[in-house]
């Protein structure tokens, strides 16, 4: 039987092909093109399971108006989950930048999933263990599907997906989160939670690991950490980023353990699918089952871009249908004239000293401060 799992990672709200800073359409980016290579990739395999890897919920104006301007209720959907329910994501994990508006907003949009929000070290009380902690959202899910295999018959499979995130979230944003989240490492809470996953019956277990691809050796706490996670017994592939980077790619040739080649980390399969929505990463597991016991025999990793040419092509209906009050309203609210200048601003020579654009910038941080 032959498995695809199907990874988007650090959309950053990028939902619409649009870059607002500019003001104007950007093709290459954005969920709603996405979703037209999402199911591509669905319709070339039997099975197939679509995940999000993290970093989410912030990152373009879009994001800003929706938290700070217009106020999310506890029953308004976020245009990023909305877009995610629409698409029919399987599972999502939690990435460091879903804490840039605080834990209280967080809670908002995840209570409106239609899918299950994994993370294990991520707690917001510790104990003696890491199946001791109570965490922010739960540890791992299992997934029961069917798979069919190559002669049409249906096979019942348990996928257990368990999360991470980098541990130096309770830093970055210690100002949200100071007395209210822990975290743990990523390594030593995968060691304690898979054997669990494995006893609760997961035939297979992919790991949304919103880690980067680092150093082999284990350090306590390392920020990418997915070369000693892929060590760990009992996790079958491992959907990283964080890095905005692509995996399998040549900017990793030369870390050990990690095989471009193979598209594999320490032997496991492993993809990263940059960020924004211009990528998404695919990895295919062919699978076979006897006796009740799930077997990997290969593998294979792949990333795909957003096609260059987009003629006559237009962005999702079901993510613009989703998205697009959201979009309108964000428009409007980066339109508005903030101030006037009377010199123009550039910053050429920033480098040099003091200029007119890291001036406005500074005198704006100055009075926010005050």
């Amino acid at each position: 039987m032959h498995l695809r799992i199907i990874e988007t990672t650090d959309l950053h709200l990028h939902l619409m092909p649009y870059d607002y800073y500019a003001d104007r359409p950007s093709q290459g980016i954005g969920l709603a093109n996405a979703a037209r290579i999402i199911d591509a990739a669905r319709a070339e395999a039997a099975n197939t399971v679509l995940f999000d890897n993290g970093d989410f919920l912030q990152g373009t104006p879009m994001g800003d108006y929706v938290a700070q301007e217009s106020r999310l209720s506890e029953d308004d959907l976020h245009p990023v989950i909305a877009a995610m329910n629409a698409l029919n994501y399987d599972a999502i994990t939690l990435g460091n930048h879903e804490f840039n508006y605080g834990l209280d907003f967080l809670r908002r949009p995840l209570a409106r999933a239609a899918f299950p929000v994994v993370s294990a070290n991520l707690v917001t009380r510790l104990g003696a263990t890491p199946r001791d902690d109570r965490t922010l959202v739960k540890p791992y899910v299992l997934l029961d599907r069917m798979l069919s295999d190559d002669k049409g018959f249906d096979h019942p499979i348990r996928i257990g997906v368990i999360g991470f995130a980098p541990p130096q979230v309770t830093m970055w944003d210690s100002q949200n989160l100071a007395g209210r989240l822990a975290a743990r490492d990523i390594v030593e809470t995968a060691r304690a939670w898979v054997p669990e996953m494995r006893e609760a019956g997961a035939d297979i277990i992919v790991a949304l690991a919103h880690t980067g691809i680092g150093a082999a050796r284990h350090v306590d706490g390392m920020e990418n950490a997915a070369v000693p996670l892929a060590r760990t017994e009992g996790i079958d592939a491992i959907l990283t980023g964080h890095s905005h980077l692509l995996f399998p790619s040549p900017v990793f040739s030369a870390l050990p353990e990690v095989d471009v080649a193979t598209g594999t980390i320490a032997g496991k399969p492993a993809v990263m699918a940059g960020c924004w929505g211009a990528h998404i990463g695919l990895i295919d597991l062919l699978l076979t089952r006897e006796s009740g016991v799930w077997t990997v025999l290969g593998t294979r990793s792949e990333v795909r871009a957003l096609p260059t040419d987009t003629t006559g092509t237009t962005p999702d209906p079901r993510v613009t249908d989703a998205v697009s009050p959201h979009h309108e309203r964000t428009l409007t609210a980066i339109r508005r004239p903030v101030g006037e200048a009377r010199e123009t601003l550039h910053s050429y020579f920033s480098h040099l000293g003091v200029t007119a654009s890291l001036k406005v910038v500074a005198e704006a941080q100055r009075n926010y401060v005050q």
